[in-house]
């Protein structure tokens, strides 16, 4: 089909076989690309394997849309069986290697194996090379960003790990150019098992689309639309740090691990304090709403932020200024930790401390000890040692009714947003495929402006319709949703886009029908991976359900259990799940995934 490469390159680290491979045309077709072409892989290929073995793999896939000259469109999916969690995992990320992949001529790459020293893939055009990484083994993300670029060219696409990738920190996440991350289920700690410390590519090829003509056409209309948009200069001012004041004025903001809702000192480090202490901004290949926002830190030196790890790094821990979590947030990315499960471990510790149930001291917003526990956890040292797992491995060693404010679903730790009051948004963490990330069904604002203490259907439906956007269409196609969800880009453009690209016409039915494959596939994949896995890995952190906030308009208030539990049977209904949320036979079928009944039982 046009618009894909149409090949996969496979590395297998340990006996140094580098070999390309077909992607057949039904795949393109029944998967779309990104997330869909990584599950489809990870099913065939990856089953009942230790996650961080050689036998697992990592898969850097792209999708149609990926590397075009369209709207936000330098992303790529990486994804891998999760050391973290057990199941599916996976993370987009907006990087030049996106693009150069696809220049080099491959939709995907897969890595197996596991090299017996530190190396690191070098891929361009045809040229395809296993390096020695014993210089940057142990340099953190931001020196080994500036050591390959000196070796590669500035505009190489770079991803890498920092050390506690390598030291197989369980919420340790891939990173390009200095503060670019993608993969919260640990597939920085899948990298470093493989002594892989990076991936460079460059490729000087072209997509091979149907209409380039129109194509081009269709990109100066969609670019011009955007920044038309009354939402855009509000946008480009404050990007998704605009949802800080938002979420603090509706309670939803994540505060003293996610007690509360409210901050204290949320106007020390809300967007317009961001607008002060900017000097920079940056965004993915092809982007003209740049999301990343440049300030200078507490020390003088380069952060970018963005609010979902200011939430976690701020009002989750107690810090009182931006430019101490802007340092704290350097700190996460230079080691290579996913700064949104890094707030979450630290506030759990916090939380610890403050109950007696561990020995070290640690208060909130204890700047300097943070700092502290950011290195221990990426050495996996003291204190910090417990939490190389992540929070939910934490609590189980810790006990003591820990678990009822470990806040993760399926051991992914949840991202920042606090849901006493959002049911909605609690389901969405609740079902997402990969744990409590608002990536697959970001409904809250949805949900805050309609009639958010309700449990009825109509908002099932609205979670499992932002999930076939979302999480079916945007992780496969590969392109960002962020014009779509800030400034009202209109939907209607993508499919137009993949006609121009492949030649064929695929409408918003087909498209959530593909997503509809892609997460029973997922879901299959869990069950298969996880035999006990059922319906109880589907409800948010018992806090939401046990604790009430104390502050804010909305104190008192908290998840019902026994209409959250209907909310998610009608979930499993619309999707054709059965009530422990396993697809049914008849539903595997019907999305020609017949085979797969067999592997799990069915």
């Amino acid at each position: 089909m046009k618009g894909y490469a149409g090949k996969l390159l496979r590395v297998n680290l340990s006996d140094g076989k580098i070999s390309k491979e077909e992607i057949p045309e039904s795949m393109e077709r029944e998967f779309l690309g990104g997330r869909g072409f990584a599950i489809k892989l990870l099913w065939d290929e990856v089953k009942k394997v230790d996650p961080l073995s050689e036998k697992n793999k990592i898969i850097f896939s792209t999708g149609p849309l990926s590397g075009q000259l369209l709207p936000s469109s330098g992303k790529m999916v990486i994804a891998s069986k999760s050391p973290l969690t057990g199941g599916y995992g996976d993370g987009n990320i907006g990087t030049m290697a996106s693009v150069h992949l696809r220049k080099a001529g491959y939709d995907v790459l897969l890595v197996e194996g596991k090299s017996e020293k530190p190396c690191y893939l070098f891929i361009e055009d045809e040229r395809a090379e296993i390096l020695d990484a014993s210089e940057l083994w142990g340099k953190n993300t931001f020196e080994s960003q500036d050591l390959l670029e000196k070796r590669h060219g500035k505009n190489s696409g770079i991803l890498l790990i920092g050390p506690s990738g390598e030291n197989l920190i369980r919420i340790s996440t891939v990173l390009s150019q200095r503060g670019r991350a993608g993969g919260r289920p640990g597939m920085g700690a899948v990298m470093g098992s493989k002594n892989l410390k990076a991936v460079v590519l460059r490729g000087t090829g072209s997509i091979p689309n149907f209409d380039d003509e129109k194509l081009k056409e269709y990109a100066k209309k969609a670019y011009e639309e955007i920044k038309g948009k009354a939402a855009y200069p509000f946008w480009m001012r404050q990007g998704t740090m605009q949802v800080f004041e938002w979420c603090n004025e509706n309670n939803c903001l994540p505060t003293y691990n996610f007690r509360e809702g409210v901050f204290e000192f949320s106007k020390e480090m809300d967007g317009y304090v961001l607008e002060k202490l900017e000097v920079d901004r940056k965004g993915c290949p092809m982007c003209n709403m740049q999301c990343g926002h440049i300030v200078k830190d507490i020390k003088g030196e380069r952060a970018e932020l963005d609010y979902e790890n200011v939430g976690m790094l701020g009002p989750n821990l107690g810090m009182k200024t931006l430019a101490e979590v802007a340092l704290l947030n350097r700190m996460a990315d230079e080691w290579g930790l996913d700064a949104i499960s890094l707030g979450s471990c630290i506030g759990f510790l916090m939380e610890a401390s403050e109950k007696g149930l561990i020995k070290e001291r640690i208060s909130w917003g204890d700047f300097e000890g943070t700092q502290r526990l950011i290195r221990e956890i990426g050495m996996g040292e003291g204190v910090g040692a417990l939490m190389t797992k992540g929070v939910k491995s934490a609590s189980e060693e810790m006990g003591k009714d820990s678990h009822r404010w470990a806040m993760h679903v399926k051991g992914l730790e949840v991202s920042a947003y606090n849901c006493h009051a959002c049911p909605g948004m609690a389901l969405a963490y609740g079902t997402s495929p990969i744990g409590a990330h608002h990536k697959d069904a970001w409904v809250i604002a949805w949900e805050v402006a309609t009639d958010r203490f309700s449990y009825n259907k109509e908002k099932v439906e609205k979670v499992v319709e932002f999930q076939r956007i979302r999480g079916g269409f945007f992780e496969s196609a590969t392109v960002c949703r962020l014009p779509w969800v800030e400034v009202s880009f209109g939907l209607d453009w993508y499919p137009k886009f993949l006609e121009a690209i492949t030649g064929y016409h695929r409408d918003w039915e087909e498209l959530y029908r593909i997503g509809d494959r892609i997460y029973a596939l997922i879901r299959a994949y869990w069950k298969r991976e996880i035999p006990a896995f059922d319906r109880s890995w589907d409800y948010p952190p018992g806090r939401w359900f046990e604790e009430a906030p104390s502050q804010g308009k909305l104190k008192g208030i908290k998840v019902d259990r026994e209409k959250y539990d209907q909310m998610l049977s009608w979930y499993y209904e619309i999707r054709g799940w059965d009530q422990n949320g396993i697809p049914s036979k008849e539903t595997l079928n019907r999305l020609g995934l017949g085979e797969v009944s067999k592997e799990i039982s069915l």
